[in-house]
């Protein structure tokens, strides 16, 4: 459980991390080419209406990918999960066969 919460947290790390940077990158939304100069596009260096409509189209987009992200990484938490509870139920059927050994073997004493 530690773990997961440490992996969790790096991740969320990571993620505002990447965020910030690409926001540093685009300026205000809308307003023409990024700080790297010339990596806009042509629509979104002339600015006005459609370069903002562009970069909301974008935003909009790396939300949505972001949330798929973090759907398929709930996913594999739970199947991670429910793999480690069937293998606790089958080292748990071992142990009872285990001490039933131990019953019989002190029975025949």
């Amino acid at each position: 459980m530690a773990r997961l919460l440490v992996l969790r947290t790096h991740f969320r790390g990571y993620l505002s991390t990447q965020i910030r940077m690409a926001s540093d990158q685009l300026g205000e939304l809308g307003a023409g080419a990024g700080k790297g100069g010339g990596g806009g596009g042509s629509i979104r260096e002339a600015g006005g209406a459609l370069g903002k409509r562009q970069a909301a189209e974008e935003e909009r987009y790396f939300r949505q990918k972001e949330k798929e992200q973090m759907a398929l990484l709930r996913k594999h938490h739970e199947e991670e999960i429910d793999h480690h509870k069937k293998e606790i139920e089958r080292l748990q059927r071992e142990v009872d066969r285990h001490k039933g050994k131990i019953r019989k073997l002190r029975h025949d004493d």
